[in-house]
């Protein structure tokens, strides 16, 4: 079933916040910063992600200095890549982060 556009909205700001709030709270180094709905997240020595959504894909876009671009829509309750099912956008970000989410 496809999110209507201000339920995708809902749900995307909370999970851009709620891993904003992570990063900052778990990484003393790293710079979490949002701006107009784009999360950007700064680790030094490794690099920098870009998190945001895409409203007429109902999508969010990840792109990360360790893994490349993926684009995750909502499916069952998680964000799941769109070209590959097993990945899952919360702990691919947990695992190259290394935080809790």
């Amino acid at each position: 079933m496809s999110l209507d556009e201000s339920r995708f909205v809902s749900l995307a700001d909370q999970l851009i916040e709620h891993i904003a709030d992570a990063v900052e709270d778990a990484l003393d180094k790293a710079d979490a910063d949002i701006q107009s709905g784009i999360l950007t997240i700064t680790l030094p020595g490794v690099g920098q992600w870009v998190i945001n959504k895409h409203t007429p894909n109902r999508e969010i876009w990840v792109s990360s200095p360790k893994s490349g671009a993926y684009h995750f829509a909502h499916n069952d309750g998680g964000w799941v890549s769109t070209r590959d099912a097993s990945v899952a956008m919360v702990p691919l970000l947990a695992a190259e982060l290394g935080v809790e989410l």
